[in-house]
């Protein structure tokens, strides 16, 4: 059997602040530039020649407005502020590349689900089956009031309401329009057959969907489905829904265990463990040599933003950390927020000071400096002791960090039996997982497929609609944001 390859996503997103910030200052960065089509095509070339498994897009709806109580930072630092639709840019990018695929963030809050599915299967067909689809529920208040809600549903009720989102989708995608409706006969005048096309009619205690999904059925059906929650709510989403999981690591240790949780969540919901794939959020400077790499890291911190990187903290776990003077413990308190990212205040140890400094280069990923032999060493070691499949790699320095990355470590990891040298054919899903297109049996929504069993298929001049009377009930038995 020979060696685990590396699965790789660039984490990138439509804005000019992501992950690492500040660094939009540096001279050779590109960032400012997001607006234009040829900065994102380039960026999918440059990728597809690292034969990179995907462009993973993060998204928000809403500002980070908690630290300091306003937006002065945000907007000063360009803390994922501007921010454009990442959806968008995929025709673009999939019509200068052949396999790259595209992980999209949308959130299912403040999206009807009728809508989104049409979105979703054009970009599908598109792309000739390349779309993922990052699966988040907000946890910005600000999100909430900009779309004319007092605040935003509590944590674990917005699973709620995410569980009962996917059935409707399912319903659309897997099961409207069967294998074989269309068939484009020109001679007989029948594009698609009206008898193997089915109305959902979806009664639920969120949503209320009759309608045929306005697409034909895309390459993939249903997009693949990513995931990043982490509190025990979201784990179990994860587990029913979850085809590849997002986490952030400290150590190696505390990353096996959530490694674990992950395939845990998806064996309680009645699938395989190893049906979901795990990626690891992780920034890296590299060179030809440990002393290069070095000087290029503290070229980088000249630039970049620690107070930045903490106000992006304090949104994502709902407290001011403003408020709080350089050495004084910040206390745990409870948010609708990022459960993940607030636990991380239990101990109550934390202080201002020491969040500065783990926001030195702007984020708080892990950091690899070194050559290429000893990035892939790290790597590698990753996924040895904690049982990743994969990272999803920062941008640092726009796109010199994707560069030196394609250019010094792919070929160390090639040369190892760590990476793939060439494309696999197929669709996102065929590509990552080494089977079908379509959502395989044991997954959640693949029960919703017309052909999923022998009394779903109707024969053509029989009733053509799915109903579903109580999406609650069938979901919350079993059902497990970034």
């Amino acid at each position: 059997m020979g060696k685990k390859q590396i699965l790789l996503n660039a984490f990138n997103m439509n804005c000019v602040g992501h992950i690492n910030h500040g660094l939009w200052a540096h001279p050779r960065d590109r960032s400012a530039e997001y607006k234009k089509l040829a900065y994102w095509t380039e960026l999918a070339q440059l990728l597809e020649r690292g034969l990179f498994d995907g462009l993973f897009i993060a998204d928000i709806v809403g500002v980070y407005d908690v630290y300091q109580g306003g937006v002065e930072l945000t907007l000063k630092e360009s803390i994922q502020l501007p921010v454009n639709d990442p959806l968008l840019l995929v025709s673009a990018m999939a019509g200068v590349t052949r396999h790259l695929g595209f992980g999209l963030t949308a959130n299912l809050s403040y999206d009807a689900p009728y809508l989104f599915a049409r979105r979703m299967s054009t970009l599908d067909h598109l792309s000739d089956g390349r779309v993922g689809w990052n699966i988040v529920t907000g946890y910005l208040e600000s999100a909430a009031r900009a779309m004319g809600l007092a605040q935003q549903m509590e944590h674990d009720r917005r699973y709620d309401q995410a569980d009962e989102y996917l059935e409707v989708l399912y319903k659309l995608w897997e099961g409207s329009w069967e294998e074989g409706a269309v068939i484009n006969d020109r001679q007989r005048r029948i594009y698609a057959q009206p008898g193997k096309v089915h109305k959902v009619e979806h009664r639920g205690e969120f949503f209320n969907v009759e309608g045929y999904h306005l697409c034909e059925p895309s390459p993939q059906r249903t997009p693949v489905l990513f995931q990043a929650g982490s509190s025990s709510r979201g784990l179990r989403f994860a587990g029913e829904h979850a085809e590849c999981v997002f986490i952030s690591g400290n150590d190696k240790a505390a990353t096996r265990a959530q490694v674990d949780k992950v395939r845990a969540a998806a064996q309680a919901a009645g699938r395989a463990p190893l049906a979901v794939k795990v990626f690891m959020g992780i920034s890296v400077i590299v060179a030809p040599t440990e002393a290069e790499a070095r000087a290029r890291y503290a070229e980088y911190l000249a630039y970049a933003s620690a107070e930045a990187g903490v106000a992006h903290f304090a949104s994502s776990t709902g407290i001011d950390l403003a408020r709080f003077a350089l050495d004084e413990p910040i206390p745990y308190v409870k948010t609708n927020a990022i459960e993940s990212a607030a636990s991380k205040l239990r101990d109550n140890r934390l202080t201002r000071r020491q969040l500065l400094e783990q926001h030195a280069l702007g984020g708080r990923y892990i950091l690899l400096v070194g050559s290429p032999t000893q990035i892939a060493d790290e790597l590698e070691s990753w996924v040895a002791e904690t049982g990743l499949d994969g990272f999803n790699l920062t941008r640092i320095v726009t796109p010199e960090s994707y560069a030196d990355f394609i250019d010094q470590v792919i070929p160390e990891l090639q040369s190892r039996g760590s990476y793939k040298t060439a494309y696999a054919e197929g669709t996102l899903r065929e590509k990552l997982f080494g089977q079908g297109p379509h959502l395989p049996r044991g997954h959640k929504g693949a029960a919703f497929s017309v052909g999923a069993n022998s009394s779903a298929k109707q024969p053509e001049g029989l009733p053509t609609h799915i109903q579903v009377s109580s999406a609650r009930s069938s979901t919350n038995e079993l059902a497990p944001t970034i």
